[in-house]
Formats: structure tokens, C-alpha cells, sequence
């Protein structure tokens, strides 16, 4: 059955609307990591308990970083931090920063089984895995809980959870934008929005994502003067020349709050970047 949110949710209508605090957070993940470890999404890279019937005990089937202490060993060196493995025990004393890093850790990791090679006592051994096919299902899954945390977070197709944009904003950050055809402006495009939207973007950060916006307009200028007239296109400069963005002289508005102007700012640049985008594909 397609997973998808329905009408009241999605238009923020419905009082009801779920919002996840940490403790509910770390429990859904807790159930879903259990879920898909019985599944056999983890045991390519991770390894897995398997239930020995002859002795009547688990043993570790190590999966490609090795053993379980070579697991845990390898989570402490890319996460910075013990006590993270293993995970089905840990999770329910995760910090915020704890789950969001190991939510990351597992993307990297996860791969879904396809065939095995044998089976027993209930416990499948898969010798083939589609690692592209157990990403996209574990972000389809984890989105479904990480939506409703804190003000709404998602893991995007590269493996980094990023914040949700404000209720109506998501199109132009989710919708199949147009496409330059030039490697420069979307990567430039790309690399904004990625810096805008990380969970720990500062100030400094989100002004250095207007700023690249606004970039963008500069590279595209011979573009827009064939679309707008010279009026049309200053007042497009003038927001990020004359708020501290691109330049710095005393003529400079510096006092406004950060907060609520760098948001609207940076969609103000890529709402219009998408339109003009369009509006040059005509030409």
C-alpha cells in the first residue's frame, strides 16, 4: 500500500497532528530498526545474532566490517562516541544528536536482502543484497517518523537529515524543479539549499546560502536582462547587496533579525531562481 499523508495533515488542518517528543521519537526508531534487523537489512554490513539449534545459544554471523567488536569499534571512530552499539539496548538512552547521527550511520549501511544462500531454526542467511533499493526503503520508513520530531526533519537522498521546510514552502524545496543546464548554477543551487537546510546551520551559515543564491543571479545576469527589465533585475540585487549579503559598506542594513529575514530571503532567491529557470527553458 503506498504510504502517504492524507488531506488534514497535509494542509496542517487537523488539530490532532502528531508532534513527536524525544522519548516517543527514539522508541518508533527503536521499533523500526528491530523491524528491519529481523528483516535482514543490516546483516550485509552489520552482521546479525543467529540463533545456533545445535547448542542452543546466539552466536555473531559477522557481516563485512567484521565482528561485533569491530562494529562497535567502527561506529566509535565515525560517530565520535561510545556507548551507540549495539543498538536494539542503546537506543532508549539516545540523545537527539545521538539518533540523527546513527539514523545517518545506518543509510550508510543498510542494504536490502534479495536472496539466501540457506536458512535455519527460523534465522535466513541472504547472500545477495540491492543497497540503492534498502536506502530508498529506509528513508521512505524513517521519514514517515522523522516528519512529525521536533518542528519536522527528513533524510534527503544523500544520507543527511536536513530540517522540513515551513508548511507551504515544501514545493520549492521537494517538487521536481527545473534544471539548468549548467553544471555550475545547479550545483551552486544544490549546495545552498543543502547548507540551508542541515539541522545545525547557523546564522553564518544560512547568510552563506543567500549568498550563493544571489550568485547565481550574477552568474545569470546576461540570461535575466532578456527576461527582465534593468528596474526588475537591480531590485533583485539591491535585497542581498544592500542587507549584508554579498558586500560590505557603511551604506548597509546590518540591524534587521537574522531569524525571520535570512529565511525569506533565501526563498525569496530560490522561488524566483525556479521561475526564471522556467521562463529561460521558452527561450
Amino acid at each position: 500500500m503506498e504510504e502517504r499523508t492524507y488531506y488534514s495533515a497535509r494542509t496542517a488542518r487537523n488539530a490532532l497532528k502528531p508532534k513527536l517528543d524525544l522519548e516517543s521519537f527514539a522508541r518508533l526508531f527503536g521499533d523500526l530498526y528491530k523491524y528491519l534487523s529481523r528483516e535482514g537489512y543490516f546483516h550485509q554490513i552489520l552482521g546479525f545474532q543467529c540463533f545456533d539449534g545445535v547448542y542452543q545459544e546466539f552466536k555473531y554471523e559477522p557481516g563485512l566490517l567484521g565482528s561485533e567488536e569491530m562494529v562497535m569499534a567502527h561506529i566509535a571512530l565515525k560517530l565520535c562516541k561510545d556507548g551507540l552499539w549495539p543498538i536494539e539496548e542503546a537506543y532508549v538512552n539516545y540523545s537527539e544528536e545521538d539518533l540523527f547521527d546513527v539514523i545517518e550511520f545506518l543509510y550508510d549501511s543498510v542494504s536490502k536482502p534479495l536472496s539466501w544462500g540457506y536458512a535455519h531454526s527460523g534465522c535466513a542467511h541472504y547472500n545477495k543484497f540491492d543497497s540503492p533499493a534498502g536506502k530508498k526503503e529506509f528513508r521512505t520508513r524513517i521519514n514517515d517518523i522523522l516528519r512529525y520530531y521536533g518542528n519536522g526533519y527528513e533524510l534527503a537522498d544523500n544520507g543527511e537529515i536536513l530540517s522540513f521546510p515551513e508548511h507551504g514552502l515544501e514545493p520549492l524545496l521537494i517538487e521536481d524543479a527545473p534544471k539548468s543546464e549548467s553544471a555550475t548554477v545547479q550545483a551552486k543551487i544544490d549546495t545552498a539549499i543543502i547548507k540551508f537546510r542541515r539541522r545545525s546551520a547557523t546564522s553564518a551559515d544560512k547568510r552563506d546560502a543567500v549568498r550563493t543564491l544571489a550568485d547565481v543571479f550574477e552568474f545569470l545576469r546576461d540570461d535575466v536582462k532578456r527576461i527582465l527589465v534593468s528596474k526588475d533585475e537591480g531590485d533583485l540585487f539591491n535585497i542581498a547587496n544592500n542587507f549584508s549579503i554579498r558586500h560590505h559598506n557603511d551604506q548597509q542594513r546590518t540591524d534587521y533579525d537574522e531569524a525571520i529575514w535570512l529565511d525569506w530571503m533565501f526563498y525569496y532567491y530560490l522561488s524566483t531562481l525556479q521561475a526564471m529557470l522556467k521562463m529561460l527553458k521558452k527561450f
